[in-house]
């Protein structure tokens, strides 16, 4: 965040009860942190970029032949798959320098000044962060749209895809600040956050897929980018219930929570002018 720091201390001022606990002062970190991201930041181009990778894939399925009922289904599903996982890129692009980023450009001391607590600033920067993939899953409507037309699970897949995609992206995010706060540069924390996300989806492109038998399956259910893959293809194109694959869901899940409660306990000793916990 390199403008609106004056706003922000502004807007932070302490009232006579004081604002320097958690309640309106992560509201106040992210109304300014979506006003840098989506004004004079990234946000645009990121979505742009997003909704040209989409144009492509639509139009690929689209035009590759007449698709019949199981190849439309299948052709949501890889287009609501390819959603989702840019989707969560970006995400974590954004929130791996939400923090290392702001302590390279020299305005993490302006924002440690400001009147709220650490912790409201970690919350602020993690909910901006994922403006950024709700605003993606808003571009790729229509696209599932024009591919799902003629057959009944374009809400089905939506409604998956904003639930799923928002687990993930949570996970993602969360990991992406704790990795910003106790990274020693920018580029260590772009660098490390970019090399897991490879490590994570790197698995879901094999030509053969994951290893099959009970190894195979570990492997997915421990991947939360591939679970959550899984779980999509198996609701949206083996006809599966919404519970009976429930299980696949808990890695992303418990990425979410254990990430989510560092930050948020650690916030305080995390989110200083040094990487690491231990800096000044």
């Amino acid at each position: 965040m390199t403008t609106g720091l004056r706003g922000l201390v502004r807007n932070a001022e302490p009232s006579a009860g004081g604002v320097r606990g958690d309640g309106p002062g992560w509201q106040v970190i992210a109304e300014q942190e979506c006003r840098d991201l989506w004004v004079s930041g990234r946000g645009p181009v990121l979505v742009f970029a997003f909704s040209v990778v989409l144009s492509v894939m639509t139009y690929l399925a689209g035009t590759s032949q007449v698709l019949n009922f199981l190849e439309q289904r299948e052709a949501v599903n890889l287009t609501l798959q390819v959603a989702v996982a840019v989707g969560v890129l970006v995400t974590l692009v954004v929130s791996a320098d939400a923090i290392s980023g702001e302590r390279e450009r020299g305005t993490l001391e302006s924002l440690l000044l400001a009147p709220v607590s650490r912790r409201a600033i970690v919350l602020g920067k993690f909910a901006a962060a994922l403006s950024l993939w709700l605003a993606a899953f808003v571009v790729s409507v229509p696209y599932l749209w024009a591919l799902g037309r003629g057959v009944s699970i374009v809400g089905q897949a939506l409604v998956l895809g904003l639930l799923v995609g928002t687990l993930l992206a949570v996970a993602l995010a969360a990991l992406g600040l704790l990795i910003s706060a106790v990274s020693s540069s920018n580029k260590v924390s772009l660098a490390v956050s970019l090399f897991l996300l490879l490590a994570l989806f790197a698995p879901t492109q094999l030509p053969g897929g994951a290893p099959k038998g009970w190894f195979g399956d570990l492997l997915v259910r421990l991947n939360p980018v591939g679970a959550s893959l899984h779980y999509l293809t198996a609701v949206l194109v083996n006809g599966h219930s919404w519970t009976r694959d429930l299980s696949y869901l808990i890695s992303p899940l418990l990425i979410a929570v254990l990430t989510g409660g560092v930050l948020i306990a650690a916030g305080t000793r995390i989110v200083r002018l040094y990487g690491g916990v231990s800096g000044a």
